[in-house]
């Protein structure tokens, strides 16, 4: 579980550290900003960043009855930030899934993706796709 928070635990403790520098040089409202910037930072890299993460298994059998896609994802990962971000409201439309979180997920990750551990993987239906297009997958969102 602290795999997961690693980035962020970093993040923060980084940004103390450069702020309680800038307050002993003087300089208190700059390492307040550089505080709020590592803050910023450590919630983008922490698992908050994304919609609840399900099991890989709880994912599967949802997705059989309500059709919505899997999203394999993990912590700190630049691309699926990108992804999650740029999906917006759409991304509660999909099952999220941490492959950090659930062996099993990191191995359905490893199955499709030729052995490695590459995310974001989606899966729609019986098909699979390693770090998909943005706007291909917001089409299927919104069409789902």
């Amino acid at each position: 579980m602290l795999r997961r928070w690693m980035l962020a635990i970093l993040m923060v403790v980084c940004g103390v550290l450069v702020a309680a520098a800038q307050l002993t040089a003087g300089l208190p409202v700059v390492g307040g900003v550089e505080l709020l910037v590592f803050l910023v930072f450590a919630l983008l890299l922490s698992p908050w960043a994304f919609p609840r993460p399900v099991s890989a298994a709880e994912a599967q059998r949802a997705s059989a009855v309500d059709g919505r896609p899997i999203v394999y994802w993990r912590p700190g990962c630049r691309y699926c930030l990108q992804l999650r971000f740029s999906l917006g409201r759409l991304a509660r439309r999909a099952h999220w899934v941490d492959i950090w979180r659930d062996p099993a997920a990191a191995a359905a990750v490893r199955a499709v993706a030729g052995g490695n551990e590459t995310v974001p993987t989606v899966v729609l239906g019986d098909r699979a796709v390693v770090n998909p297009d943005r706007a291909w997958f917001r089409e299927q969102l919104r069409s789902s």
